[in-house]
């Protein structure tokens, strides 16, 4: 196996040009599933997948669904190895502001190291790592010295509405040991990290509807509910002074945090001063009890997301607004259930809604939160891995955002996840000037190709 890792890092380093040219292919592709407008460079972004995944030796299906298609890939079988399932997605977000890209989102462009263009992190540029680490060791090799399937789909940026089927209609072609997904990111620059842990999320719309159409508040001002005076005081009511969420029962089945895992997160490199300076704010607030990094990875939430209603344009008109809405989510932590959480936060907003206004509770999507034992098996091979490519071991963290995808590959497939970043949260993610780092590029491939041969053993 030392000898065979030795031919595939040759093989990384003589193709390491191929790759970017690769991926500049897939990138100048404007696979926007959220406008139909894109619906042709969807299809063209799932063929361009397919065929660099049958390129790297590996067999490729474009399969339909009721959406956008997904492209299922497997390398040679290896009878009696281990199977790993890698899911990544070629949709990509809008590139909208179009004026504030310093050059065309979908025209990949290299400066200072990094390549720039919608998709480059999110997610082409990090799914792609795995398609090349496979093409190296097909290079070095014949194939990999384990199994590896691929499930690359066109719909993560809308959902996924139609993955979870997919994934049950396949169940038996997707038996796998481990599943990898690189849609995430290191902890820094140059500070690798395995993401052990996601929040959930559960999603809901509030409407309070009182007259059945906008009035003049001189003449009815004081003498009906106002919508929107109401609604605020309801929100006012999720949170107490020291910024706990009121819901009854929210907390209940909250895991907490261990002590060696507090301990882990105080000793990351992590400057608070700094951190409000990038984002533009004072000072943090969140939990009391709780330190930055802990409320931002492991401590449950309650954020209003949107708030409208009257009148919004310029200079006052003076009504008592027939409607108001706020948009809710709640981040989850370990054990906590979505379902159990939007209950009890509409029988809250319920108990305390006035005389004088209907309320609508609409719901979303939903997830549970994602934990993974760090004692794992692939933990400690993708730790190895990642070392042999970064010359550094990784840190292990959690992240506070949410990946459907992790809950639905558990619940259906039985399979854990292993979360690997090579991108920065500074990589301007869904925003323009989109980037990649090249030398994380590379070095993604070389820890994917190194993590093959750790699970092998």
């Amino acid at each position: 196996m030392a000898d065979s890792m030795a031919s595939v890092e040759s093989i990384l380093a003589q193709d390491a040009d191929r790759y970017v040219e690769d991926l500049k292919a897939l990138l100048r592709i404007p696979s926007v599933s959220a406008d139909t407008a894109f619906h042709d460079h969807c299809l063209s972004a799932a063929a361009e997948t397919a065929e660099q995944l049958e390129a790297a030796g590996c067999s490729a299906e474009i399969i339909s669904t009721a959406g956008f298609p997904i492209v299922l890939g497997r390398s040679p079988e290896v009878p009696g190895a281990s199977t790993v399932l890698v899911y990544g997605h070629y949709d990509v977000q809008p590139p909208d502001p179009l004026d504030e890209w310093e050059t065309p989102a979908f025209e990949p462009t290299i400066r200072d190291g990094r390549i720039y263009a919608r998709g480059a992190t999110d997610d082409k540029g990090q799914m792609l790592t795995h398609i090349k680490s496979v093409d190296a060791w097909t290079k070095a090799a014949g194939h990999p010295p384990i199994n590896v399937v691929f499930v690359i789909e066109g719909e993560e940026e809308v959902g996924s509405d139609n993955l979870d089927q997919f994934l049950k209609d396949h169940r038996e072609k997707l038996k796998a040991d481990v599943a990898v997904i690189s849609d995430t990111s290191m902890y820094g620059p140059d500070i690798p990290a395995i993401t052990y842990g996601l929040r959930g999320i559960v999603a809901c719309e509030v409407t309070l509807t009182g007259p059945s159409q906008d009035l003049h508040s001189g003449i009815f001002g004081g003498a009906i509910a106002n919508p929107c005076n109401e609604l605020a005081t309801l929100i006012g009511s999720l949170h107490d002074a020291d910024g706990r969420v009121t819901v009854e029962g929210f907390y209940d089945d909250v895991r907490s945090l261990t002590d060696q895992e507090r301990q882990a997160f105080a000793d990351l490199p992590f400057d608070e001063a700094t951190f409000c300076n990038n984002i533009g704010v004072k000072a943090p607030r969140g939990e009391a009890g709780f330190t930055t990094t802990e409320r931002r990875w492991a401590r449950p939430t309650c954020d209003v997301n949107g708030l409208f209603g009257g009148y919004s344009g310029e200079g006052p008109k003076t009504i008592v607004p027939s409607k108001a809405t706020a948009k809710i989510t709640c981040r989850l932590v370990p054990d906590q259930k979505p379902e159990a959480i939007l209950d009890a936060l509409k029988r809250h907003l319920e108990d305390r809604l006035p005389d004088g206004v209907t309320m609508s509770f609409m719901t979303y999507h939903g997830a549970p939160a994602f934990v993974m034992d760090p004692d794992h098996p692939a933990m400690a091979a993708a730790s190895t891995a990642i070392d042999r490519a970064f010359g550094k071991p990784p840190v292990l963290i959690r992240e506070g955002g949410s990946i459907p995808v992790v809950a639905s590959l558990k619940s259906i497939l039985d399979v854990d996840t292993l979360l690997l970043g090579w991108g920065q949260n500074t990589d301007n993610l869904h925003s323009p000037n989109e980037r990649f780092s090249l030398k994380d590029f590379q070095r993604g491939i070389h820890a994917s190709a190194a993590l093959w041969a750790e699970l092998a053993k």
